[in-house]
């Protein structure tokens, strides 16, 4: 169990792809200059880190690093790169650009297309985006530029339900697959007495705040971006006025009143909340979050399960948090003399070998493949923890660019990985991305952030009201938001995402 652990947690969801690349050829001119962001918490040193020395033997290709460990202190790096106010380096890794910084330092000179060099240089990258095209719309600015490269990942973290299969074993409940099932199995968790402590001590459902209990939308067939708005069949709306939302409202205003949320879901934190202590007895029926690890723990994580996503006007559906793109993993400045070899070199953690390499190390030094297809660490659990991971992988503390595909993450020899894993897959098959990725002009962007700074704090605070019941919900009050919210500029916000889209 600890070492389905100790590989989930430390690992941004790992992966393969077809293809392999050469051998690539030395920069002429000496090593490149490299800057990026890698959580001081993974204790990567890019010096001595064996991925770059692995990548320098296979492609020729070194560093000169720059190496960020706080993102505060990036930040204020890339503010000032974006006023060329510091020395560029040569490319930026694991750089977490936003699309505003990409737009603005490409228009600026400071990032280069890297579209020219492609199809020449980056073989394994075209075959994945020609096989996926709106993972090559999502990386292509609107004149057809591709300046920055990311992270593609099938399987990327998202906000599950957790439900504790151990309580519904104990009280002969099946798994709830509607609102009025989960209603019923919440009552049993409250009244039941599940752990058998022979206290009341249960919490049916525990949340932290309005974004959580917003998954639980998706009983009343509701998904949405932060901005509340969904883009279906080429029309994009706001789910904040519409009939379902009254209804969800509705049902989370009798859950609390029954006592099946928390009643501090609006006030407590993570960390507050989280189980720590492994001979605790298990208190939560239900937790969001992106693995049951963020809130109980190792020895208390085969007690849950990811909750199916509940069956709504005949379907499942669910929010995709992410999707399968991550933008803004590697870009090369116009610093760079030989863009070429930094396009082949990255094109390589588009490939099977190089995504292995970035995320588990040397095949046979590091990991192995077992006779059954599967593999497993070389080094004991603990080892992998504190050495392996920091000394030898790349991949977490940061995006990295790269290619992550389910299958290598089923193959990891762990029973509870492989179910955790399965689990989460069966949640991301409903899972839909509510509005595509999609480039906004300055104008746009800014103008959409002053009415997002108007709607979202209102639309949240009378909704947590509606919940707890210090706003009665009915024809009146219901009439009052809506208003509010097209005073506040909804129709606007709708038609400006409408533009884009």
């Amino acid at each position: 169990m600890r070492r389905c652990l100790s590989w989930l947690i430390a690992v941004v969801l790992l992966a393969t792809c077809a293809s392999a690349l050469g051998e690539g050829t030395a920069d002429p001119a000496g090593r490149f200059t490299m800057a990026g962001l890698d959580d001081a918490s993974t204790n990567h040193d890019w010096e001595s880190n064996m991925f770059f020395r692995r990548m320098e033997e296979r492609t020729g290709v070194s560093f000169i690093f720059d190496q960020y460990g706080e993102r505060k202190a990036w930040e204020e790096f890339k503010l000032n790169m974006g006023v060329r106010n510091t020395e560029l380096p040569d490319v930026l890794f694991k750089a977490d650009l936003t699309p505003r910084e990409t737009q603005d330092w490409y228009e600026k000179g400071i990032l280069i297309d890297l579209r020219p060099y492609l199809e020449e240089h980056a073989p394994n990258l075209m075959i994945l985006l020609q096989g996926h095209p709106e993972w090559l719309e999502a990386i292509t600015l609107p004149d057809g530029a591709i300046v920055a490269l990311p992270s593609f990942n099938e399987l990327q973290n998202n906000n599950a339900m957790w439900i504790n299969t151990a309580w519904l074993q104990e009280l002969g409940l099946d798994m709830p697959s509607t609102a009025d099932e989960l209603t019923e199995t919440l009552r049993a968790f409250k009244t039941l007495d599940p752990n058998r402590n022979g206290r009341r001590d249960e919490t049916p459902l525990t949340f932290t705040g309005m974004w959580d209990l917003r998954y639980l939308g998706h009983a009343f067939g509701l998904v949405s971006n932060d901005y509340y708005v969904i883009a279906e069949d080429g029309v994009v709306s706001s789910i904040l006025t519409t009939d379902e939302n009254r209804a969800f409202l509705a049902w989370l205003n009798q859950l609390w009143q029954e006592g099946l949320i928390d009643q501090m879901g609006f006030s407590s934190l993570d960390t507050t909340r989280r189980i720590t202590d492994k001979d605790a007895v298990m208190t939560y029926g239900i937790f969001m979050g992106p693995t049951p690890m963020n809130m109980v723990p190792a020895d208390s994580m085969n007690q849950y399960s990811a909750l199916p996503p509940l069956t709504y006007d005949g379907r499942q559906v669910y929010r995709d948090l992410t999707g399968d793109v991550v933008l803004g993993a590697f870009a090369i400045t116009s610093e760079c003399d030989d863009p070429a070899a930094l396009v082949r070199w990255v094109d390589f953690l588009y490939t099977e070998e190089g995504c292995h390499l970035a995320q588990a190390g040397l095949e046979g030094e590091d990991f192995v493949f077992n006779e059954d297809g599967t593999w497993d660490w070389v080094e004991e659990p603990e080892v992998v923890a504190t050495t392996v991971m920091a000394d030898v992988t790349i991949a977490d503390g940061g995006a990295a660019p790269g290619y992550s595909s389910l299958d290598f993450q089923l193959r990891f020899d762990d029973h509870d990985t492989h179910r955790l894993v399965t689990e989460l897959q069966a949640v991301k098959q409903c899972a839909v991305l509510p509005y595509p990725i999609r480039y906004l002009t300055a104008e746009k962007e800014t103008r959409i952030a002053a009415l997002q700074a108007e709607i979202a704090p209102y639309a949240e605070q009378q909704m947590i009201w509606f919940v707890t019941g210090d706003v009665p919900l009915n024809d009146e009050t219901w009439d009052e938001f809506c208003r509010t919210l097209t005073e506040k500029g909804l129709d606007e916000m709708v038609a400006l995402w409408q533009e884009a889209l």
